[in-house]
């Protein structure tokens, strides 16, 4: 190569630092630019040089991994570099198990049996496509969904998306705060008020852990999540469901009888979750992963491996609650039909109480504890991450601001709403969940799909498609029964004709522009460039090809 060309190859070397500096600082060292020259000889020859710029750093993880000479991976043994990404699967999962989940299955499970158990499974499938992406995301970039929704969006629409994520978190935590107040009302007779205060403080009190490291939070979840599986295990081991009308249930698509559509798309609406999608992006990158893409991708796999562990246990568990209410209703007789019919939280309880005995009464009310308090904590949770995202603001005072944004509002609805009103208090949490979640799936779903933001680690057009495919599927579904119940409760109702006309004057044009702001997010063409880690000559190659591709 001759000499006069070193000086540009210095340059672009130099040039690469400075970017990896910039925007992976954070989480990822080093970087790798990639620049082809073209000589314009006399028989046309073209000389291309690859020129590699790697800055070596010794990086520390939680798994004992460090970078070496070469940015690579110093090997370990696989199981314990596994172990080291277990914690956020099951923290997400968590939020599969929570008090509307409990109450949506028990109703399904009397509805229809073993009907619907089909679009748990397939339910699942989905949510781990979805929430793999959010995992990649935060492993590739560095920066979580919040963040990166601050850096793309205009002014206005970011802090619309920033209302949107917190209304959500407001309404996934009325669950949680709810379930949690019943059981001590139930367990303790503790007066309902009182419980919704107990678990508020106990809210607080849990997420001081996160000041000792975010595993301590974890291990926390986990425990329970083992309490309420375990619970619900031995409940089920009550009663003798057939395994052959279970397995057809599972494996093969029916929709018969009154409302199983709607009670279906019940069931999968309350699988995905907006506050999720930021807390998994989040999570992911506590973890100090090395900067090469080996790196990268084995924390990707391992991280898929320990969501999918734990989605299967999530799985089982909401089979098992499925069972119980299929079985109980449908074998008992005796039982009176009303208890069935109109099965809540709290008649939950004075069902197994009269079929399964006092014993088993109380491990249920254990189980719906263990399920609010932890829905409640990992929803506050989550919401810390989504503000500290949108307004970049130090980490102490997001400790302090972003539980009271979140607690306070959710104790008083909840304490407003009382014991009387659990059931109509989760339906609507779920309506405002359904309502919010394209505002988060979208930006995820747009993210996780550009070249130039997850370079070589962009998913196969495949799972993208049916990513994009599923998701928007989900949305309108969710759009068209929310219009639907809204257009069937105002005919029908007994409010006047004025009244009326001024609901549908506000409200039409409101949907309009819902409407339009999805139409929006899904269009807008991402501008941003994240630093994609680097540390060898043919990653590097890869991420400018593909950026050029995606350019083209």
């Amino acid at each position: 190569m001759p000499a006069e060309r070193a000086p540009p190859a210095g340059r672009e070397m130099e040039e690469g630092r400075s970017i990896g500096r910039e925007h992976g600082s954070q989480h990822r060292m080093g970087s790798g630019r990639v620049a082809a020259v073209a000589v314009a000889a006399g028989d046309d020859d073209i000389e291309v040089e690859a020129a590699a710029a790697t800055a070596t750093v010794a990086v520390a993880s939680s798994s004992g991994q460090h970078d070496d000479a070469n940015g690579r991976v110093q090997k370990g043994p696989r199981w314990k570099r596994f172990l080291a990404h277990v914690g956020p699967g099951f923290v997400i999962s968590m939020a599969y198990l929570d008090p509307s989940s409990l109450q949506t299955d028990l109703q399904a499970g009397y509805s229809h049996k073993y009907e619907l158990l089909w679009v748990l499974l397939f339910g699942f499938i989905f949510v781990l496509i979805i929430q793999s992406l959010a995992a990649k995301l935060g492993i590739v970039t560095g920066r979580h969904l919040a963040e990166l929704c601050m850096g793309e969006y205009p002014k206005y629409v970011r802090y619309g998306l920033w209302f949107f994520a917190e209304l959500g978190v407001i309404a996934a935590t009325i669950p949680g705060v709810l379930g949690t107040a019943l059981a001590y009302n139930i367990l303790l007779d503790i007066p309902f008020w009182a419980g919704v205060l107990i678990c508020g403080a106990t809210i607080i009190l849990l997420l001081g852990l996160q000041s000792y490291g975010v595993r301590k939070m974890e291990f926390m979840i986990v425990i329970f999540m083992l309490v309420m599986a375990s619970c619900f295990f031995i409940e089920w081991n009550q009663v003798n469901t057939p395994a052959t009308e279970l397995l057809e249930g599972l494996f093969i698509p029916r929709l018969r009888g009154h409302y199983a559509i709607s009670d279906a798309v019940a069931l999968i609406s309350a699988l995905v979750l907006p506050h999720n999608l930021f807390l998994h992006s989040s999570l992911v990158i506590s973890r100090k992963i090395p900067s090469s893409c080996e790196a990268v991708k084995d924390a990707s796999v391992f991280f898929l491996l320990d969501h999918a562990l734990a989605l299967f246990l999530a799985l089982l568990v909401n089979v098992a609650i499925v069972s119980l209410s299929a079985t109980i209703c449908a074998d008992n007789l005796s039982l009176d039909t009303d208890t069935c019919s109109s099965l809540t939280l709290k008649s939950a309880f004075i069902l197994f109480k009269n079929v399964l005995g006092r014993s088993q009464s109380v491990v249920y009310c254990l189980a719906l504890l263990a399920s609010g308090q932890s829905c409640a904590v990992i929803t506050t949770y989550s919401g810390q991450y989504i503000m500290q995202g949108f307004s970049g603001m130090r980490k102490l005072i997001i400790y302090l601001v972003a539980p009271c944004v979140t607690v306070v509002p959710t104790l008083i609805i909840c304490s407003t709403g009382g014991a009387l009103r659990v059931r109509q208090l989760i339906n609507i949490a779920a309506i405002i969940l359904c309502f919010v979640l394209p505002f988060a799936l979208v930006p995820l779903l747009k993210f996780s799909s550009c070249s130039s933001m997850v370079g070589p680690y962009k998913n196969s057009t495949s799972i993208t498609r049916t990513s994009w495919i599923l998701s928007m599927v989900i949305i309108s579904i969710n759009t068209y029964f929310f219009c639907n119940s809204f257009i069937s409760w105002l005919v029908y109702s007994d409010l006047p004709r004025f009244a009326k006309a001024i609901i549908s004057t506000l409200v039409f044009p409101f949907m309009a522009a819902y409407v339009a702001a999805v139409i929006y997010l899904a269009r807008k063409k991402v501008s941003i460039n994240a630093a994609l880690p680097s540390g060898s000559v043919s990653c590097g190659i890869e991420v400018e090809e593909v950026r050029i591709e995606d350019g083209r």
